[in-house]
């Protein structure tokens, strides 16, 4: 199962002129803290760290893409590529002259493999991982919010996903280590946390006593009591048990904002990418909840173009963002990996794949315009970031009428919509 995928490029540079450029998801956002943590502890100078992604094609050749022009601007530099297309794809790597050194998904994690005598080519076998490292992350980068990795790996096959290759197996952080780490970042000031991994609904079946995500979550939020506000990166309908759903429905801490791993809205490509859901038990589960907690906002992934879709299909799929009433969407045309089913079944063809995408993006943009505009006149919880920017429980991005200091709760009047974005009076 994907992530909540993101197109995030982000460049952090830390103490001692280490870059680490990240491509992905959030999981590897988090990751990329650890990488930086490792590069200070070890004391590197004059490096750059690519983390990268491999979820579509394009991904990898922006990242390859990336590293070239890195090395052209930056003649004396030691370039580090790691991540998932590393770890899927390694000779795509380790035959670019450009790179100093590659590493695996594993062995990025570990502070040694940033030591000067560490060996050029670090990729061990993925699948035979069995545990998920607790890593204590002691700084977030200029950011507000604290990631926390509580999973990795996935245990599912969809015929279009190389996840698996390059994650390996679901492995899951135990409680007691996810309630320290939470402890220590509320001592450290961070009001909010977000649970990520590659397929976190998936939560504990690895453990001793397997226990479920919401059993885990309804003792985190008891033994922290301090704990403001609590997000989860995202779900797989069908993973949620009727535990987790109250949770969901009645749990203030608990941000009611859930980005649904989607990937399709018609039934038949639904089958055919190997996904567990239907759209109807989709439709259901937005709408049951939306009854419940009437402020609830919905993100998703969708592939657009997926092999043998037809127009019907696809607009089966089209439908559903608003049959749903998704507001926050990730769309991406759909992308061949090598060795997935998924490419060897009939192809759309490229020009259509981007079309649709575009089309799905609108009808995306649609929804959210009718949803932020339901919320004008009303008050939110916003968690400030970055001078006038926050976002409210709902995870609506707002802009404050004046500059107020990052990372603090404040109650605001929704007073109009401007783009993707609300202007917010301070209450």
């Amino acid at each position: 199962m994907l992530t909540k995928l993101q197109r995030v490029h982000i460049m952090d540079k830390i103490a001692n002129d280490v870059e680490v450029v990240t491509f992905g998801c959030r999981l590897n956002t988090y990751e990329s803290q650890v990488i930086k943590q490792n590069a200070a502890n070890e004391k590197l100078k004059n490096v750059i760290v690519f983390n990268t992604c491999a979820v579509t094609a394009e991904a990898t050749r922006q990242a390859k893409q990336a590293i070239r022009k890195a090395r052209k601007n930056n003649p004396d530099s030691k370039i580090i590529v790691t991540g998932c297309a590393v770890q899927y794809s390694p000779e795509e790597f380790t035959d670019m002259p450009e790179i100093d050194q590659v590493l695996g998904n594993e062995e990025k994690l570990n502070p040694a493999s940033y030591r000067l005598d560490a060996p050029k080519i670090l990729i061990n076998d993925i699948m035979s991982v069995r545990n998920t490292a607790e890593h204590m992350i002691t700084a977030y980068h200029e950011q507000t919010r604290a990631f926390l990795q509580i999973q990795n790996g996935c245990n599912h096959r969809c015929t279009f996903c190389m996840i698996p290759l390059a994650r390996g197996n679901s492995r899951s952080v135990p409680i007691g280590q996810i309630s320290s780490n939470i402890a220590y970042l509320i001592a450290k000031g961070y009001q909010e946390v977000v649970f990520t991994g590659v397929d976190i609904t998936e939560y504990g079946s690895d453990l001793p006593g397997t226990p479920t995500i919401a059993q885990m979550i309804k003792r985190i939020l008891n033994l922290n009591p301090q704990l403001k506000r609590l997000r989860l990166s995202s779900i797989d309908v069908a993973e949620i048990d009727d535990e987790l759903f109250e949770l969901m429905a009645y749990e203030p801490r608990l941000m009611p904002h859930y980005h649904i791993s989607l990937q399709a809205g018609d039934n038949m490509i639904l089958k055919r990418m190997k996904r567990r859901h239907t759209r109807e038990q989709v439709v259901d589960f937005c709408h049951r909840l939306r009854e419940i907690r009437g402020n609830v906002s919905y993100g998703a992934d969708i592939i657009a173009g997926f092999p043998t879709e037809t127009d019907e299909m696809f607009n089966n799929t089209k439908n559903l963002i608003s049959e749903a009433g998704l507001q926050f969407l990730h769309i991406f045309p759909y992308s061949e990996r090598s060795g997935t089913p998924a490419a060897r079944m009939p192809q759309v063809e490229k020009n259509l794949r981007k079309m649709r995408a575009k089309i799905l993006r609108d009808e995306g943009k649609k929804e959210l315009s009718k949803f932020l505009n339901k919320h004008v006149g009303s008050k939110a919880i916003v968690l400030t970031e970055d001078g006038s920017i926050g976002h409210t429980d709902n995870f609506i991005k707002v802009k404050l009428s004046s500059e107020k200091p990052s990372n603090i709760l404040l109650e605001v009047d929704l007073s109009k919509v401007e783009g993707d974005l609300m202007l917010a009076e301070v209450a």
